[in-house]
């Protein structure tokens, strides 16, 4: 057996010093504890390599894992010395080896085309990536006819399928191409094929243009770094293109990865990073789940890798303590190094941010605002005003979220999708994904005339973007964002402005949320919430209906049901107030309205024989007009602990919101809060700057300010 060590992501001296760590209490330490745990708890099953099962199905998790602790096994043994993790690692490769091409390709069942193990051969990808990182650990422990046999039998097939049989996957300017083409030079490496390297790094057709991992970062992401499909797709994208950064930084120095087209990989991992909510769950823009968060593998690699070669800051500590990992691997144990010497429990507080899309930055953006209580709790608006996402896309610009107090507070749904739960449809997205989770009022937006931004037309919806009007992030007393969004509905023009405003007269941060429609016809305006929590009160009276009904037909409205209803306006109050109880805190909306507004209390799964969808609480706030503005406040206060059955701030401090005026020169409201009243001011001006004078008079009342917006107190 040859003695030299061809690890891809390893030298022997780097070895040497991550074993050294084993048995600490440092972040590597840990790590390599959970993974010799977890590693030999899943060898105790034995050997079993299956055939075939639907998508979700037994074999196809079986698959998975072994592709995961092919690699898992493989890095143990050259930490740990011990020889039970190469021989595990050998026999799996070995078993796979005797068995792929004897097994047929699955039924292609979607668009993506079919490998011999998984139902899309974006699985089998992964699976080429892992267990050539794994292989490359044990290939000096390997006799040569092992060797030999793993590679005739499974690495050169799935070489030839991935670069000649799917060679239009291998080319593709998408995430899937980020897998095959890491997946096909890792592979390389670990077999002495450097031809497979060089078409990885430049395409097929060696150009760096049409394809290869040179042209994938440069085309996939913003100039922010921000990459359009979401976050959660993101963070699955970032695992291959941080696995064959680090590849290309060991082994084509010359090419200096990491500085590479502006530091773009440092770019999108720290725009990634960026985009969570303090708790580190990603927001769930576009088709995501709602609990993925930095603890994700591909994220711990990217946060490891970031820490290495672009620096460490208190964010990048905090996101660590939240891991509480590392990457197992010189990268990780730079990232452990720099954790233990910090003694502070750190919160990641990123700074508000703009994350501009499109490959030139031009094609709208979306704004992650956070500002941060007295007490330290960080409040985050998300909203987004991009590029629709391509084919997990949703239907939803200037759609917003809202988190405060450790919880999503204004509601995304995710995709329609329930992961690995073979019953539901083989674990694939669901019908209701299109039906439901990606309509428009789905979403915390306006629906207009009770359809769709662009018609659901995915073709259409990919040729527009937001307008950017304005975003400004600094301030620790009021900060905001304004974008345009034209034409998405025939003949309708909308604008939001969300500001959060941090005011002495108020005890925490308040949304400010000025929805603004323009049409020279009439229509019918949807302003939708998503909630999760219990209704506490209203000001308004409402009928609830004892026998359901759905909202609509179409558009999503069909899987809604109209579960109360009742007019806005009372003899009292031009203000419609909903309150509810949401963990320990309160929330109450409040939104100027119109003597023939209705609020209509809905709930989610109407039309779902199979139970595919949640069931969740949400609220329209239906109004007919041409031009309007939707002008809401939602508040945030008050305590509530059942354990010791305390309640303390029930209702809040804001009892009335007024429009005074609006047009395309600005938009003004006034909020009455218990103490005082202030006046907020927001300029509609394109092109609006920090020093553009705005003036606007309603009512024979003229405001004035400079810039963006101004908030003023009264009384």
């Amino acid at each position: 057996m040859s003695q030299a060590i061809k690890a891809v992501l390893f030298e022997e001296s780097e070895i040497a010093s991550i074993a050294s760590e084993l048995g600490t209490d440092s972040l590597m330490g840990k790590s390599l504890t959970s993974l010799i745990a977890d590693t030999d708890a899943f060898m105790a099953l034995g050997v079993e390599v299956p055939g075939h099962s639907e998508a979700g199905g037994y074999a196809h998790n079986r698959h998975k894992q072994n592709y995961q602790y092919i690699n898992q096994a493989g890095r143990l043994f050259l930490v740990t010395g011990e020889e039970k993790y190469a021989q595990y690692t050998a026999d799996l490769l070995l078993a796979y080896a005797d068995k792929y091409l004897k097994l047929g390709f699955h039924e292609q069942l979607n668009t993506n085309p079919p490998g011999r193990l998984f139902h899309q051969i974006l699985n089998e990808h992964v699976f080429l990536l892992n267990s050539s990182l794994g292989y490359s650990c044990i290939r000096h422990w390997l006799s040569a006819k092992q060797q030999q046999t793993i590679v005739a039998g499974l690495f050169q097939p799935m070489l030839d399928m991935f670069t000649e049989q799917y060679s239009f996957d291998f080319d593709r300017i998408h995430n899937h191409g980020i897998w095959a083409v890491a997946a096909v030079a890792i592979c390389g490496l670990a077999i002495d094929k450097p031809e497979y390297v060089e078409m990885s790094i430049h395409g097929l057709k060696g150009d760096d243009i049409e394809g290869g991992y040179l042209a994938q970062i440069s085309k996939l992401f913003a100039p922010s770094g921000y990459y359009m499909e979401g976050p959660y797709y993101h963070r699955y994208a970032i695992r291959p293109l941080c696995l064959f950064a680090e590849t290309v930084h060991r082994h084509r120095p010359e090419l200096d990865i990491f500085n590479f087209n502006d530091q773009v990989i440092g770019k999108t991992i720290k725009s990634m990073l960026a985009t969570a909510y303090p708790n580190g769950v990603f927001p769930a823009l576009n088709d995501a789940s709602l609990s993925m968060d930095v603890c994700d593998a591909g994220v711990v690699v990217a946060l490891s890798l970031y820490a290495k070669h672009y620096g460490i800051d208190d964010d990048i500590l905090g996101m660590a303590q939240i891991q509480d990992c590392v990457w197992v691997n010189p990268c990780g144990q730079v990232l452990s190094a720099a954790f233990a010497k910090n003694q502070a429990k750190l919160t990641p507080c990123w700074p508000s941010v703009e994350l501009n899309e499109g490959p030139n930055g031009d094609r709208g953006a979306q704004a992650f605002m956070r500002m941060q209580a007295d007490n330290g709790d960080v409040n985050q608006l998300v909203m987004n005003y991009g590029q629709h996402g391509m084919g997990h896309g949703h239907f939803d610009t200037l759609g917003i979220s809202f988190f405060n107090n450790g919880q999503e507070v204004l509601r995304e749904y995710g995709f329609g999708r329930w992961v690995n739960v073979e019953p539901k449809f083989g674990g694939r997205y669901l019908d209701e994904n299109k039906s439901y989770a990606r309509q428009t009022i789905a979403h915390n937006a306006v629906a207009v005339d009770q359809q769709c931004q662009n018609n659901f037309d995915v073709k259409l919806a990919d040729s527009r973007h937001g307008e950017p009007h304005f975003f400004s992030g600094d301030d620790s007393a009021v900060q905001g964002v304004s974008a345009f969004c034209r034409d998405f509905y025939p003949g309708v023009d909308q604008q939001r402005s969300v500001l959060m405003v941090n005011h002495g007269v108020l005890a925490k941060p308040v949304l400010v949320d000025l929805y603004r429609l323009i049409s020279d016809q009439n229509h019918q305006y949807d302003y939708s919430l998503h909630y999760d929590g219990q209704i506490v009160r209203t000001n308004f009276d409402y009928q609830t209906h004892s026998e359901l009904a759905t909202l609509g037909d179409h558009f999503g409205y069909q899987h809604i049901w109209n579960v109360a209803q009742g007019k806005a306006t009372t003899e009292a109050s031009d203000t419609a107030l909903v309150s509810w109880l949401q963990g320990s805190s309160y929330y109450t909306w409040l939104s100027a309205v119109s003597a023939d507004d209705e609020v209509i209390f809905t709930r989610s799964g109407a039309n779902d024989p199979s139970f595919n969808l949640r069931s969740e609480p949400g609220m329209v706030l239906r109004r007919q007009a041409k031009d309007t503005l939707f002008a809401n406040v939602l508040e945030t206060h008050g305590y509530f602990n059942e354990a010791v059955e305390a309640s303390t701030e029930a209702r809040g401090q804001i009892t009335q919101v007024n429009v005074i005026g609006s047009n395309e020169q600005g938009s003004v409201i006034e909020i009455v809060a218990q103490d005082a009243t202030l006046v907020v001011m927001v300029s509609n001006q394109v092109g609006v700057t920090p020093t553009t004078d705005n003036s606007v008079t309603f009512n024979n009342q003229t405001f004035q300010w400079q810039g963006y917006f101004a908030v003023e107190q009264r009384g």
